[in-house]
């Protein structure tokens, strides 16, 4: 039967889920940094869409 040490030293340098594991932290990243950031990507956002509303209105309007 194995000790502790090595079953510890297995699993530490196994490489199953390790994916897995890199993709949950980008995603958790991401979250954290969006709502620290919340606010200025709403308006941001806003911004861009007023943006394009006037310049499709002025497209539409000079025909």
């Amino acid at each position: 039967m194995r000790n502790w040490k090595q079953e510890a030293r297995r699993f530490w340098k196994g490489e199953e889920g390790l994916g897995t594991l890199e993709v949950v932290l980008i995603i958790a990243v991401v979250i954290i940094l969006a709502l620290m950031f919340k606010g200025w990507i709403i308006k941001l956002l806003g911004n861009l869409m007023k943006s394009a509303d006037d310049k499709a209105n002025g497209i539409f309007d000079s025909e």
